[in-house]
């Protein structure tokens, strides 16, 4: 008789411990902090990709324990919106534009000149360098931490009448982003800026109300600008980083947690930036290739012409104070 009933015994306690088992068990595994990345282009896109790269790293070199949720398509706001948020900590991680960071970060729009970089080696020996690690640190100014770069391509000029050299520029009508910098340098080219909403692009390209516009690869194929304005002049003015930040107070948190898994994160976020890069290349040959097979004129300009247009905008280089200038050397020299 005591077989049996130390059996049943034995089965009893058992039954009673395997649930606190399970349930300590499940607890080792939920994540201990969910964080929100928000990205105002679609789910294909080069940055969008790269920030899912970013969620999978972190979580698998956390084991779980820290998750990144990525929101795209702008679902958390526009960019303005979406940095506010950050720097209270309202969204934790975000891709950054230039032009918007700019407002609350003055000094980092040396970075935008136009003609500043030679080309895209150029502009990654000074940001994966000393200069581009001063910046993301130095993006405290804006309420927000730098975590890496990435990149958004060269913008080039596109119109509805050929351009071949600075002359042709002369009058022309020019939509620009919201942004000063850009305002002055299509000045300094002798054409008018003209600020109208992203949107609105393709409509008054097709209309007349303006004679062209600048932008990247992907955005003028993708956008279909390629449809109303068919000449492309291949002059670079611009190739403008963007910022991977991260809100103060979710950097806080993760420290609170584990100072190893702040460390994993920055280390996450440099490469995912890498992945972001060799994307966007691929994504500017494809959107190249594609509008040249639908009739596009591209106009490459010679040294000689473009050392017209690195001159026409010297203007705007000697209006910045001397600190900078020393920045725009060093960058120069790099």
């Amino acid at each position: 008789m005591k077989k049996p009933y130390l059996a049943a015994v034995f089965l009893l306690l058992l039954a009673l411990l395997l649930p606190g088992c399970a349930l300590e068990e499940e607890e080792d595994t939920l994540p201990l902090l969910i964080l929100r990345y928000a990205d105002n282009q679609p789910e294909d896109y080069p940055t969008t990709k790269a920030a899912e790269y970013f969620a999978q790293l972190m979580e698998e070199r956390t084991h779980g324990k820290i998750l990144i949720r990525v929101y795209p398509n702008g679902e958390l706001g526009d960019e303005n919106r979406v940095l506010e948020q950050v720097q209270f900590g309202g969204i934790d991680i975000a891709r950054i534009s230039m032009g918007t960071l700019s407002d609350y970060y003055p000094g980092i729009e040396v970075l935008a000149l136009p003609y500043l970089y030679d080309d895209a080696d150029h502009m990654w020996r000074v940001l994966d360098g000393e200069i581009g690690e001063e910046f993301l640190a130095s993006s405290r100014q804006a309420d927000v931490i730098g975590l890496s770069w990435f990149d958004a391509g060269a913008r080039s000029f596109y119109t509805r009448e050929p351009i071949t050299c600075l002359e042709d520029l002369a009058g022309l009508k020019i939509r620009i982003q919201e942004s000063d910098l850009m305002q002055r340098m299509v000045e300094c080219l002798g054409a008018v800026p003209l600020k109208i909403q992203y949107g609105d692009v393709y409509s008054a390209l097709q209309t007349g109300k303006i004679d062209g516009a600048e932008n990247n690869w992907p955005s003028y194929e993708s956008t279909g600008h390629f449809e109303a304005a068919t000449y492309f002049l291949r002059d670079e003015h611009s190739r403008l980083p963007e910022m991977q930040v991260i809100s103060t107070v979710a950097l806080d948190k993760i420290a609170q947690i584990d100072e190893d898994y702040v460390t994993i994160l920055k280390e996450c976020a440099k490469e995912c930036a890498l992945y972001e890069r060799e994307l966007w290349k691929e994504r500017e040959v494809e959107a190249e290739e594609r509008v040249r097979e639908l009739g596009v004129t591209v106009t490459e300009l010679s040294a000689e012409e473009l050392e017209k247009f690195r001159e026409a905008v010297q203007p705007l280089y000697d209006s910045y104070p001397e600190e900078d200038q020393r920045i725009i050397d060093q960058i120069r020299n790099s």
